[in-house]
């Protein structure tokens, strides 16, 4: 099972919204959200707290993809994040998260007995391309125990 079929079969919001996982390697990882009228906002467009969640199941995508070895001794998560609406997003979008630290980094710090942070880099596009989305989104792996 890929790291998108997991994450569909076990994340419920990533069912409820339909997302599609796209692509989902330690590098990138790709997670597009339909078009679906039930999640739109006022404008036409995609509900913010949709595309919030978007961003957000992108960047678990490749936490999980980068650091799925890791999993017996630390557990990932979300530390904080922070988001920036900038253009009309309308029709399907899509989101490409990228590791802001290198993952090798990330272990030599988890190995050192540390608790490390790292930014995940999200952008949301519309079909044409356009950036209508920029999120960032800090994550940990808290060894166990």
């Amino acid at each position: 099972m890929s790291v998108g079929e997991m994450l569909a079969a076990t994340v419920p919001m990533a069912r409820t919204l339909n997302l599609e996982f796209l692509e989902t390697t330690p590098d990138r990882a790709v997670v597009a959200l339909p078009d679906q009228g039930e999640y739109h906002n006022h404008v036409g467009g995609p509900h913010a707290g949709a595309m919030f969640t978007l961003g957000e199941s992108a960047s678990g995508a490749i936490v999980l993809a980068a650091f799925g070895d890791q999993l017996s001794r630390a557990v990932p998560l979300a530390v904080r994040a922070e988001i920036a609406y900038r253009k009309l997003a309308m029709g399907p979008v899509t989101a490409t998260a990228t590791l802001g630290r290198p993952a090798a980094e990330v272990v030599a710090a988890l190995d050192a007995g540390e608790r490390p942070e790292f930014p995940v880099s999200v952008a949301i596009r519309r079909q044409d391309g356009a950036v209508t989305g920029e999120m960032t989104v800090v994550w940990t792996l808290r060894p166990n125990g």
